[in-house]
């Protein structure tokens, strides 16, 4: 037998905890020590599709999933004052139009604008029309129309998230220990964790751990001293504020994102409240200033007094040191404005699953999984600092991120697009060509020119091209019941109350 112990419950904790749980049924014992006394951070309650594909893997009715933890459905992000004070855009999740042969969709497009037979490219999307519209439908409509069904993640309450996946794992035989760590001890000749000591002398040994201690990262920087890379030159952000308030009218399937003065406020709808938060930066406004813009901007009675937050964006130099791994916000903190903070678990511990170790822990799986996972902290920090680097606004803060140096391969993506529409995909980024599109064209960048390809069709048929995909997207979006009424349906032991 071989024993994981995990250090820390949460989001993080549990997530690993439950998958784990699933697959290693043999040879393996799985400990998760957490104390009460420590709370957790919580606001994660955005996610991205992803997290459908995990709750298939561990056989999670959605329905029970969306009734316990007060769930709702996102179709994407509302960006609001992002590329200059009146502007808004969606990145959306799911497909736009249809490509044409070798060419994307989008090329057909970028001519149809220079053309003036082109729409919003949100009329060619039917997760964005759905969003804005307050609707929502799982599958595919029967309506014979050339596109798929919509691409969907949730909102959802991440305390209640936890609980859920707690009873999951200890089901499957996870066992917990109460208690605060209060000595951690290392090998002397390998350097390695060999158990952790509680408060009341208890001891948690294990051959694998896993740090999801949060930003302290009790192991993998407290007892390893593994170094940190500090990003805020790129994303300066370094504190926010988290309040839930009383729920709105409309029920809308989406996350909003509002830029402020120095930085950006989160709306999160679910079943009973909103969550809200306010991303600041600390050297362009104050604690208190930030606090008043936050509840200047709530839909409702706040319900609780806001909760504070400092960090640091960057990453961990090693996810993997010696026999510790570290999971959720003891990897390293990327703010949450793409909704990625719970997949990075989910993608760190799926990652650990291929490379388990058999006995001892051979030193190339370690560093092909430092490896993979430094390119997707990377890739997606490349996605983040381009909402900051395209924009428009007057505000000393946005003027600072706007003059910024950024990495090569942001600027590589930035010429790319601008000369000729083009979005190349490296390895395996998490955020696909449709995703950077969106957001690119969102934040005012227009390219000078498209695919030659895409000047085959003559005009009347890329007018008759582009009509028949808006009039499919129109017409499903007409079909589908509203996001209440969804929820009400997919979830029928909520109390959401169902809207016409």
């Amino acid at each position: 037998m071989q024993d994981i112990t995990i250090i820390g419950g949460g989001t993080a904790g549990w997530m690993a905890a439950a998958i784990l749980s699933r697959y290693l049924t043999k040879h393996w014992r799985i400990t998760l020590v957490e104390s009460e006394e420590i709370g957790t951070v919580g606001v994660g309650e955005a996610t991205i599709p992803q997290l459908q594909i995990l709750h298939r893997a561990l056989g999670i009715d959605e329905a029970e999933f969306l009734a316990f933890c007060k769930g709702t459905y996102k179709l994407g992000i509302d960006f609001v004052g992002w590329g200059d004070e009146n502007s808004r855009y969606i990145h959306a999740f799911g497909e736009i139009g249809r490509p044409l042969g070798l060419v994307p969709f989008h090329h057909y497009w970028l001519r149809g604008q220079k053309l003036g037979i082109a729409k919003p490219l949100t009329a060619y999307s039917l997760n964005a029309s759905a969003a804005y519209a307050g609707k929502f439908q799982h599958g595919v409509p029967a309506t014979g129309a050339p596109l798929g069904g919509l691409g969907h993640a949730f909102h959802f309450d991440a305390s209640r998230y936890g609980q859920f996946l707690r009873a999951y794992a200890e089901k499957r035989g996870v066992k917990r220990i109460e208690g605060r760590i209060t000595k951690v001890t290392r090998d002397g000749e390998s350097g390695d964790v060999t158990h952790v000591t509680l408060a009341n002398g208890e001891e948690a040994r294990g051959d694998l751990f896993l740090d999801c201690s949060g930003f302290a990262g009790l192991l993998i920087e407290g007892a390893l001293a593994t170094g940190y890379e500090d990003w805020r030159h790129w994303l300066p952000c370094d504190r926010a504020l988290a309040v839930p308030c009383a729920n709105a009218p409309d029920l809308t399937p989406y996350t909003r994102s509002t830029a402020r003065e120095a930085g950006w406020q989160w709306r999160i709808p679910l079943q009973n409240r909103i969550g809200n938060g306010h991303v600041y930066c600390s050297a362009f406004t104050s604690d208190d200033a930030a606090q008043q813009t936050l509840l200047d901007n709530l839909d409702g009675a706040p319900l609780a007094d806001p909760k504070p937050l400092r960090f640091t964006t960057g990453r961990r130099r090693k996810m993997w040191n010696h026999n510790v791994v570290a999971l959720g916000l003891a990897s390293g903190f990327l703010e949450p404005l793409e909704s990625t903070s719970i997949h990075m678990v989910q993608s760190g511990v799926e990652r650990l699953l291929k490379f388990l170790p058999q006995g001892a822990i051979a030193p190339a799986d370690v560093d092909s999984f430092n490896v993979q996972a430094a390119f997707e902290f990377e890739s997606v920090r490349d996605f983040l600092i381009l909402h900051y680097k395209l924009n428009r606004r007057p505000e000393p803060f946005w003027r600072a991120c706007a003059a910024m140096d950024v990495p090569d391969s942001v600027t590589t993506k930035l010429e790319l697009f601008k000369a000729n529409g083009r979005i190349t995909r490296q390895s395996e980024e998490l955020f696909a060509e449709v995703g950077w599109l969106q957001v690119l064209l969102g934040q005012g960048l227009t390219p000078q020119g498209y695919h030659p390809l895409a000047d085959q069709p003559s005009d009347g048929e890329l007018a008759e091209f582009l009509k028949l995909l808006e009039t499919a997207v129109s017409r499903q979006v007409a079909g589908m019941p509203t996001h209440a009424e969804a929820i009400a349906r997919s979830a029928p032991t909520t109390m959401i109350t169902t809207r016409g």
